[in-house]
């Protein structure tokens, strides 16, 4: 219950509703970044290659076991308006670049946690002087990573193969790495196509939810998934008479039904002489002949559509030798139409020679377990694919899908913005360093804020090193030596030139390697956003001075 003070003489006046909940000031941060830390630490474990699993129940019953940051958030019913803004933030970082959801929780809630001596003192200092310094540090620490940074080419495929181990290193397919990578870079590399403006030197346009489609069959063994070149779905042919295989077939794209149509709504017609009622039917099934027949002329050996084909559609089209398939969805038919080059028609009366797609080398019908599957396979230079995975369980393949999509996600961003970062805690020691040396030179009250950003960012050199076992204290003391060693080896030029420090931890033996050697590097477009979403996000929540939670009278 919140109350005023009222005028002199006079009681305190009621403001808030009496169930009304209140939090206001320093209590009020404090408990956000409580709430921030317990976030954080749910997550904690499940960075770097010696992660550990969690294992969640969701209401309905179904079990999920991951060490995605973004898979484990979404599952968790969390009643704290800061932890649910906190879950927001994994949510942000996978729909903008698809991984780094561990990373960017645990980096806020450091920053949080950094922030709580300044306002725990008694003469704390104002969250505005903090966000302040924040936001100087993130444009230093912005600035360290270009400076890091190398630039890659997407055709070098070592490079690339060493980029998606790293990023998939630390999920459960780790086991199938080489099969995993193999497949991330294929579909990736398949969809890319150049955008539209890619004469002025645009980024190309790589749409992976839309073309990459991911079909999981239960069953088989992880070796047996691929990636498709072409497009597979779970259909059967309508006609049992119909081929089943075809080298080189043309294809016949529809959404428009073959048959007859009927009314929008009740039709009500009135016969008032039998001999109408044969020629209302005569008139249907000549109507579904002229369609047939339109279609025929151009000699497909496959019609695919989108709506329904009637018995006598079937007949016609089986006598001409035509495989026909039946209630397509809408995304799978743009997928067959991105690989085949075929163009999709809506009526028959206008079709031409150039809506055919000749561009897939074989159709074949595939029994997978129960199920028959149509595979328009080898296509010539397909711009869409299917990427079938196999796997013992519906666990298994859940998982296996959600790495797959890191590690494409991941090739798609290197695809956008060739830069890499090197990983296993390097660049973010590189920029603890750099935040620690600029901070001599920022004046005043502001200085502590700014240096304790550079702490914050060695969370993730110090999660590493305790995943795996090894001493925290010893491993980021040392790394921190090596890299104050890197910048005082370039003597006078460090300043103008920093030099570029790659020395990280192995997140498998814990021990400190350069990144060359181990070959683990992230994308820039990742690290950066992990860093920007980290601090703007502690910038938010510490401005927050008043939680005020409750019921509505109903």
């Amino acid at each position: 219950m919140a109350m005023q003070q009222g005028p002199g003489g006079m009681g305190p006046v009621m403001v808030l509703n009496q169930n009304t909940k209140r939090q206001t000031g320093r209590q009020a941060q404090l408990s956000n970044i409580g709430a921030a830390r317990a976030v954080a630490d749910i997550i904690r474990t499940t960075l770097g290659p010696r992660s550990m699993l969690k294992m969640l129940l969701d209401p309905m019953g179904g079990i999920v076991i991951t060490n995605d940051g973004h898979c484990i958030l979404r599952e968790v019913d969390v009643s704290h308006p800061t932890a649910k803004s906190m879950m927001e933030l994994s949510r942000a970082q996978d729909e903008e670049v698809g991984d780094g959801t561990t990373s960017v929780i645990i980096l806020a809630g450091e920053m949080l946690v950094q922030a709580e001596p300044f306002l725990r003192h008694d003469f704390g200092m104002h969250p505005t002087v903090i966000v302040q310094a924040y936001h100087g540090a993130l444009q230093t620490a912005l600035e360290i990573c270009e400076q890091q940074s190398i630039t890659v080419d997407i055709h070098d495929t070592p490079r690339m193969t060493m980029l998606v181990q790293s990023a998939i290193g630390t999920k459960f397919s780790s086991r199938w790495n080489d099969k995993m990578v193999e497949m991330a870079l294929q579909a990736v590399l398949t969809v890319a196509r150049p955008s539209g403006n890619s004469s002025n030197g645009a980024a190309p346009e790589v749409d992976l939810k839309r073309y990459a489609k991911v079909e999981k069959i239960p069953g088989g063994e992880i070796n047996d998934c691929t990636v498709l070149k072409g497009v597979m779905f779970n259909k059967d042919t309508t006609h049992s008479k119909m081929r089943r295989r075809i080298e080189n077939p043309r294809i016949l794209l529809l959404d428009s039904p073959l048959e007859y149509k009927k009314g929008e709504s009740q039709t009500h017609v009135e016969i008032t002489d039998e001999k109408d009622w044969n020629v209302m039917l005569k008139m249907e099934e000549q109507y579904v002949e002229r369609m047939c027949s339109d279609i025929i002329a151009l000699k497909p050996d496959i019609v695919i559509t989108e709506k329904g084909v009637s018995d006598l559609a079937q007949h016609y089209l089986a006598k001409a030798d035509i495989t026909a398939f039946r209630r397509l969805r809408k995304t799978d038919n743009n997928r067959i139409a991105r690989a085949t080059g075929a163009t999709i028609c809506s009526r028959t009366d206008e079709l031409q020679e150039s809506d055919i797609g000749n561009n897939c080398g074989l159709f074949e019908m595939r029994k997978i377990g129960d199920e028959w599957f149509c595979f328009l396979d080898e296509c010539r230079d397909p711009k869409a694919c299917t990427i079938v995975l196999r796997g013992g369980s519906k666990d298994v393949l859940n998982e296996i899908e959600r790495n797959l999509q890191d590690a494409m996600q991941v090739v798609r961003n290197v695809v956008y913005n060739p830069k890499l970062l090197p990983g296993g805690g390097a660049t973010e020691m590189a920029v603890a360093s750099g935040i620690r040396r600029a901070a001599l030179k920022v004046q005043g009250i502001q200085q502590g804020p700014f240096t304790a950003v550079a702490d914050g960012m060695e969370v993730i050199p110090r999660t590493l090193a305790s995943n795996c076992g090894v001493s925290v204290i010893r491993t980021v003391t040392a790394l921190r030596a090596k890299h104050a060693a890197v910048y005082e080896a370039a003597g006078a030029d460090a300043e103008s030139n920093p030099p570029k420090c790659h020395w990280g931890i192995d997140g498998t033996t814990g021990k400190l390697v350069t990144m060359e050697e181990l070959g683990i590097w992230e994308p820039f477009s990742v690290k950066v956003q992990t860093i920007k979403t980290a601090i703007e996000s502690a910038c938010m929540i510490l401005r927050i001075d008043d939680i005020v939670s409750g019921s509505k009278k109903k």
